[in-house]
């Protein structure tokens, strides 16, 4: 139940930050549900955020396969892939999707 509750927090922190750039958040899924993505924030030009929410402090390679596997569908439409989790610190992770706790997030 925390889990979801979380979800929903970050979707609607996302869905403020993005209606203020007259940008439309979604959900991606695709294949049968064998690729998802939590959220995705799209621009009238169609260029992309993307985020998946982690209830967790520390983000490992399978948290973040879903954007690394839209990043290689989209190409530059991506302009970013982002985790969002529960922890203290945001950072880049070597395979260029960022974490970004939720409490950091902002416009």
């Amino acid at each position: 139940m925390l889990g979801a509750l979380f979800a929903s927090l970050a979707a609607l922190s996302v869905r403020v930050f993005a209606g203020a750039s007259d940008s439309r958040v979604s959900h991606l899924r695709v294949r049968d549900g064998r690729h998802e993505v939590d959220i995705i924030a799209e621009r009238n030009d169609h260029r992309v955020v993307a985020f998946e929410v982690k209830l967790s402090a520390t983000v490992d390679s399978d948290d973040a396969s879903r954007l690394v596997w839209l990043r290689k569908e989209l190409g530059d439409r991506l302009l970013d892939a982002i985790v969002l989790s529960t922890g203290s610190t945001a950072y880049r992770r070597e395979d260029g999707v960022a974490v970004v706790p939720l409490g950091l997030l902002g416009p």
